[in-house]
């Protein structure tokens, strides 16, 4: 039974060729990636290979006002108060904490992105017999991550039915009904996870949504990386990666966004790639806008005017759209901050599911020519750097995938650059553990654009094979700055603290956590003041770091 709400003031709060082991190896990475235990079906490449190439008013519901929470800034013509909203109240009680048995409770929403003031359809499957739904807006709140935007009544669970397999693509689909109706009433834009609660506590986990901007000019655009989580999971049995026997071959050649998220109890690769990043740019208090990957990629003119647009953690599947927009708004001077590695690296396609537009993500990989989107005349979901159609994602980038896995120092090459500044960093100063699990580099035997600065330059050895990890900045014609950090772990070690002997983030310490947040904070702030490249031009240093141009 669909019910529906008006949502009011809050209660309480791979780089590998394909073969058979790929699947296998991106359960692995993501295990490596995230250190987490239920990280099966998320992950990168087959060892180090390069690649292909050289590397509503509610009908009787009700909501509860709670004075503690006060009114949300409104967003008005002029976009998100970043302020103002992070000045209210936060509730750190948002994460879950125990999460019950697997189907306990789990479910989607029928849209990866709403405007302000927009309905969403919500489809939950549990075995409660009443639920809860609570929307949390992510962001810094006093360091409490979140606040608590909205809250249902007790709705009616019920079961769902399993999914079904389509057998030519191995795409898992689920047709569960609609349980509730949600209108964004005075949510404020900003990444939401939306947290599912069984009554009785018998399970709980999160449905994550964006509340986009309409508009982003003069503004900093946090782009939601939605195409790189769906790809990665594997709910259902069947990811991009794999399928239940673990084999590349079984892999879905399609997946969709009309299913739960496997991984982080629900909340797919936020939490750990984007999540801490959000919270540093909205305690800095700098003008934000929201928006995802399928945003950008469908609506060519959203990024016109913005001071920046950040790709976070992972964020590797790229639609063509994505990409030709991306680019031209680097080409208008809107500069890019790369906060990862391995971005950029797949061709998508984005087509239609039974539940609406941009809801099925097709990459074909390697089967490319059984594809019958590529048949009809579009672009091969292959490699961008792979032929047919070869792209290197460097071009945009400035750096190129490179490898994985590593776990090595960061080593700094160029203390003096205005990034570093306020760091107390030094020639040779090593970061343990922050250069991993996938890297970039700088290589110029792909296009790459010129000037272009080599921050840090550390010494890595993937499986054998001796290379580089690279921190870069370049700066475009139109006055952009383009800043890549190298490694994924990047936003993670925002977070990092202690000497890093618990083994949590992968053994980063302080040391990391203070180098990356403020080279962060120093981005942030000149990167949201207009084109970098007229108060900061690159001054290229290729050439001294690898002893060739």
């Amino acid at each position: 039974m669909d019910q529906e709400y008006t949502a009011g003031p809050a209660a309480d709060h791979e780089h590998a060729g394909p073969g058979e082991g790929e699947g296998a190896a991106r359960r692995r990475f993501l295990a490596i990636a995230t250190g987490a235990a239920t990280a099966a079906g998320l992950g990168a490449v087959t060892g180090c290979a390069q690649g292909d190439g050289p590397p509503a008013a509610g009908s009787g519901a009700t909501s509860e006002p709670d004075a503690r929470a006060g009114k949300p800034p409104a967003a008005g013509a002029r976009g998100l108060d970043v302020k103002a909203e992070n000045a209210l109240p936060g509730h750190p009680d948002w994460p879950v904490v125990t999460a019950g048995p697997a189907r306990a409770i789990e479910g989607f929403a029928d849209r990866v992105s709403v405007l302000p003031g927009e309905s969403f359809g919500l489809r939950v499957s549990t075995t409660a017999p009443r639920f809860t739904v609570s929307a949390y807006r992510m962001g810094w709140y006093g360091g409490a991550r979140a606040r608590l935007v909205w809250r249902s009544e007790a709705l009616p669970g019920a079961r769902q039915p399993e999914p079904t397999v389509d057998a030519g693509t191995r795409t898992v689909r689920t047709r569960w009904t609609r349980t509730a109706t949600v209108a964004t009433k005075d949510w404020p834009e900003g990444s939401y996870l939306l947290r599912l609660d069984a009554q009785g506590g018998e399970g709980r986990r999160f449905v994550p949504l964006t509340v986009r901007s309409a508009v982003t000019a003069g503004r900093t655009v946090v782009v939601n990386a939605v195409a790189t989580w769906q790809a990665y999971n594997r709910w259902g049995g069947y990811g991009s990666y794999d399928g239940p026997g673990g084999g590349f071959a079984s892999r879905s050649l399609a997946v969709s966004f009309d299913r739960p998220y496997e991984y982080d109890d629900g909340a797919g690769l936020f939490l750990v790639y984007e999540a801490p990043l959000i919270a540093l740019a909205e305690r800095l208090g700098i003008p934000l806008a929201y928006a995802t990957t399928t945003d950008v990629a469908r609506e060519k003119r959203l990024l016109e005017g913005a001071t920046a647009v950040l790709s976070l953690g992972h964020d590797e599947y790229w639609s063509p759209e994505q990409r030709a927009h991306v680019t031209a708004a680097r080409d208008a001077g809107t500069n890019i901050a790369v906060l990862g590695a391995n971005c950029c690296y797949r061709r998508i396609r984005l087509e239609a599911s039974d539940l609406g537009p941009d809801r099925t993500l097709v990459c074909y990989k390697s089967s490319y020519a059984q594809d019958p989107g590529f048949r009809r005349g579009h672009p091969a979901t292959v490699d961008f750097r792979s032929a047919p159609g070869a792209d290197p994602e460097s071009s945009l980038l400035g750096v190129i995938y490179d490898g994985y896995p590593v776990d090595a120092p960061y080593v700094v090459t160029h203390p003096g650059h205005w990034l570093f500044e306020g760091t107390g960093a030094r020639e040779g100063d090593r970061f343990e553990h922050l250069v991993g699990v996938e890297y970039d580099k700088v290589d110029t035997g792909f296009p790459t654009p010129r000037p272009i600065e080599i921050l840090a330059h550390s010494p890595v050895v993937c499986e054998g094979r001796p290379s580089h990890q690279d921190t870069a900045y370049y700066t475009a014609p139109s006055g952009a700055g383009v800043f890549a950090t190298g490694t994924m772990r990047w936003v993670e070690a925002l977070d990092a603290t202690g000497d890093g002997r618990s083994g949590r983030n992968h053994g980063l310490d302080a040391r990391s956590g203070a180098l990356t947040t403020r080279v962060t904070e120093n981005l942030l702030r000149v990167f949201a003041t207009g084109p970098a490249g007229r108060t900061h031009p690159a001054q290229d240093n290729v050439k001294a770091v690898y002893g060739s141009s």
